[in-house]
């Protein structure tokens, strides 16, 4: 049966939904794209994941005994410190907070500092391992299963972590390490989500859904400060597993592999998506991933080597961040969470507003796309990365210190219209196995950044050795992002489509469309779903 026209509206929202009543649900369904409803699932989705994945960072302060600093014993270190000998590290900064309440920050388990790294790092161990595995899983079963159950077994492992830490440190890591695994497969299959439903003019500013994890970030360290200080620290796993669950089921009722399945979605919007998307996609499962090709891609090796500079200066903020906030700025438990988590609900702003830049740009042809994911890319690595040195050399001038440390972790966010955006640019089709293959490489600094700022703050934590952890921060993030610089592109590779051959785009009525060139795609206005 013949179609309709496809009528212009380059937003890929029915022009007709005005036809029906004001009440009618189709008019309701006309005016919201399924890509909208994607973006809020994708936004949503980073958001509890990265909950569930950061509330340890937090909780395990109030899981374990720590031995009080006595600054008095050691005047000589007291220089060092932003604070007092009248300030402990453990300090609560509460004056007004009601004598008689438990102390919920004061923890029962005696894991010393080995185990407790023991813990926080094995989550990352197995998420870097599990990068391929999410790959080959989203190819083979679809990006909606895979991105489903590994939030639903990363909320099995958040429920279960009170009980595992009464019975061992062992079955914490246990779990953590089953979160780790299956939070691995999230990036990979989203990114897959992403190639198969949006156009490349859109892809971003959907980027900036991925800055859910931000803002998960963002909420996790208060949430979980303010838990703590009133119920103690296991009520904050009971929350984030159960935000996990609930979650899980509004994504199966809402979520599809692609257009062509969605039963809810406009003739006018599936059309315009699968225009626009040319003979880039393939629609469907199971496209063989052509490992050889995609190894001996230089540009997707600049994007992992890249993106591993950024994720060592992000992780720095995220990790290493609250004790440096302890220990030399000597904030309480309760602000150190707020502050470390304000700056994250701030990125989620910039992020959209790098990316909607970033289309805007390249729409009205000022900029290549090339070029601005390269600029983007220097935005979220050289400027963090020289802001790390700036922290170290600020010391106690603590507004200063606040002002630049927002500015570091917005720009870091630009990286979502910069190289990350560039794996869906040049193989939408295998977007899940190079971000599976660049995550393999860039991961493993969420894990390595902390063991090198643990080694170097292993004697002590004074500023002078906290100037080293940064100053190694900055040449990391600086240096890495050259590779970018040069093997970076926005060109569909050829190795994106079955035996390295682009196959001719056919409509409904086996008549050969007309391809949309790069220029067409990067012209067209912008929709503004995402903003």
């Amino acid at each position: 049966m013949d179609q309709e026209p496809l009528e212009v509206d380059i937003d890929g929202r029915d022009p007709t939904f005005k036809q029906f009543p004001s009440w009618s649900l189709r008019r309701l369904r006309a005016r919201i794209p399924a890509r909208a409803v994607l973006y809020l699932l994708s936004f949503s989705g980073f958001l509890v994941s990265f909950v569930m994945r950061n509330d340890i960072n937090l909780a395990i302060i109030a899981m374990v005994r720590h031995p009080l600093r006595n600054l008095t014993t050691n005047d000589s270190m007291t220089d060092l410190y932003c604070y007092g000998p009248e300030h402990s590290a453990n300090s609560t900064d509460d004056e007004d907070e009601p004598t008689g309440r438990p102390n919920y920050e004061e923890g029962n388990l005696d894991w010393d500092s080995t185990i407790q790294s023991s813990i926080i790092s094995s989550f990352y161990w197995c998420y870097v391992m599990s990068q391929i595995l999410g790959g080959y899983l989203t190819q083979k079963f679809g990006p909606k299963a895979v991105f489903g159950w590994s939030q639903f077994i990363t909320a099995i492992g958040s429920v279960c972590i009170p009980l595992a830490a009464d019975i061992h440190y062992s079955a914490v890591v246990f779990l953590r390490s089953m979160q780790g695994i299956a939070s691995g497969l999230t990036w990979p299959a989203m990114y897959a989500m992403a190639g198969r439903w949006i156009p490349p003019k859109e892809r971003s500013r959907f980027m900036s859904s991925f800055q859910g994890f931000s803002f998960g970030i963002g909420l996790t360290y208060p949430l979980c400060g303010w838990l703590i200080a009133n119920f103690g620290w296991r009520i904050v796993f009971y929350v984030t597993g159960s935000l996990g669950f609930t979650w899980c089921v509004i994504w199966f009722l809402l979520a599809y592999d692609t257009p062509a399945v969605h039963p809810r979605i406009t003739q006018h919007e599936r059309r315009y998506i699968e225009i626009s998307l040319g003979e880039t996609v393939i629609q469907g499962k199971g496209l063989p991933v052509p490992w050889k090709e995609l190894f001996k891609s230089l540009p997707v090796w600049s994007i992992g080597i890249t993106t591993f500079g950024r994720i060592w200066v992000s992780y720095t903020f995220i990790i290493s961040g609250p004790m440096y906030m302890k220990t030399v700025l000597g904030f309480s438990i309760q602000k150190n969470g707020l502050l470390n988590g304000a700056p994250f609900l701030l990125s989620y702003l910039t992020s959209v507003i790098f990316c909607y830049l970033a289309d805007v740009i390249v729409a009205k042809n000022m900029m290549t796309l090339k070029n601005v994911r390269k600029m983007n890319t220097a935005i979220a690595q050289v400027v963090p990365g020289l802001i790390c040195v700036l922290i170290g050399y600020l010391g106690c001038d603590i507004v200063p210190v606040l002002v630049v440390w927002f500015i570091a972790v917005s720009c870091i966010t630009a990286a979502y219209a910069g190289a990350m955006a560039s794996i869906v640019d040049i193989a939408p089709n295998l977007a899940g196995p190079i971000l599976a293959f660049a995550q393999t490489i860039h991961m493993s600094a969420s894990f390595l950044s902390p063991i090198v700022a643990g080694f170097v703050l292993k004697e002590n934590q004074s500023l002078e050795q906290w100037r080293i952890v940064f100053a190694i921060t900055a040449i990391v993030s600086v240096t890495t992002y050259f590779m970018f610089q040069i093997y970076g592109t926005d060109e569909v590779q050829s190795w994106n489509y079955p035996d390295n051959k682009s196959p001719i785009q056919i409509d409904d009525t086996n008549q050969p469309l007309q391809s949309i060139s790069k220029t067409d795609q990067q012209i067209n206005r912008s929709s503004p779903y995402a903003t």
